[in-house]
């Protein structure tokens, strides 16, 4: 990884009806704040929000949905390749996804280079409870981690409830990502954001970029912003509040763990990857591999709302 200046935009999906129309219209305002991002900040490495060209939650049933949407890469994408070809920045963008099968759309999360071809596309392995078709959701989970080799470094991708569960950051950490990029349409609350987030990065001594949605998507869901950008020490170098705006952040891997603490004058003396106990977790892989359910009665079920 290079020194680089990165930034999160997040802002808020039309709340019209979904119809082609509002996924042109939340095209060019995508696209007109990461060209204004990138004039204001010279960031390299952009990262938008989950389901920024749809809105989180769609308002359509699965099929209609399938049908608004397209193939990576495909039409509903152009727009924003092109305004990263134009740049010539490294862009993050949050999209549902049209599998061939008709019907089955995943929650996509592409990486665009300054080319404008695709680099990378990772599809979201934890839907949440409300999302995922096997509940009546429109998702369907993807199975498989993206790390892309990039001249700026290598850049993993997770997406928004994915960042709850630490296996996969750790095994897209360990398979060489060094700044991971979370688009989200988070729901839940700011300090459960931010816990995640600053976790995930110092688990595995990673930059995260987490770009969070505001404002109100077509079903009427509202979202609280609040992006951020974090070292592999969790401290938040930036900050977003929760109306549109964008954060950016110059990223230098010589001072990622220079210390123990932000400011603090004590090295970093430990390094949580190669610091893993190994023979525990080999003699112990069935606990960790096996089905499991906390003990604890829910106050609800995972349907009850969606993120």
């Amino acid at each position: 990884m290079r020194e680089v200046t990165v930034a999160a935009v997040q802002l808020a999906p039309s709340s019209a009806p979904l119809t082609a129309e509002t996924i042109a219209t939340n095209g060019a305002r995508a696209v007109a704040m990461v060209r204004d991002c990138a004039a204001a900040t010279a960031a390299e490495l952009v990262v938008l929000p989950e389901s920024v060209t749809t809105g989180f939650t769609p308002g359509v049933d699965v099929e209609t949905l399938w049908d608004l949407v397209s193939a990576v890469p495909g039409p509903v994408l152009d727009p924003y390749a092109a305004v990263a070809a134009d740049l010539g920045i490294h862009l993050v963008v949050g999209t549902y996804e049209r599998d061939p099968r008709r019907g089955v759309v995943h929650n996509a999360a592409v990486l665009l280079g300054p080319s404008g071809d695709v680099l990378g596309v990772y599809r979201k392995t934890h839907p949440f409870g409300g999302e995922r078709a096997d509940r009546g959701g429109w998702v369907t989970p993807g199975d498989d981690i993206c790390v892309v080799d990039t001249p700026l470094g290598r850049i993993g991708l997770i997406i928004c409830f994915d960042g709850d569960n630490p296996e996969l950051s750790r095994i897209t950490a360990i398979k060489g990502a060094e700044i991971i990029c979370r688009p989200s349409a988070l729901l839940r609350s700011a300090d459960i954001w931010e816990l995640t987030n600053r976790a995930r990065a110092y688990d595995n001594h990673v930059y995260v970029i987490g770009a969070n949605a505001t404002g109100v998507d077509p079903a009427g869901i509202i979202y609280f912003g609040n992006s951020m950008i974090v070292t592999p020490i969790a401290e938040v170098v930036a900050r977003a509040a929760s109306h549109e705006c964008w954060v950016s952040a110059r990223l230098d891997p010589a001072t990622a763990l220079a210390s123990l603490t932000p400011g603090s004058s004590v090295p970093q003396p430990f390094d949580h990857l190669a610091d893993r106990n190994l023979a525990l977790i080999r003699r112990h892989a069935d606990a960790l591999l096996g089905e499991a359910a906390t003990s604890f009665v829910h106050g609800g079920k995972p349907d009850d709302i969606v993120d």
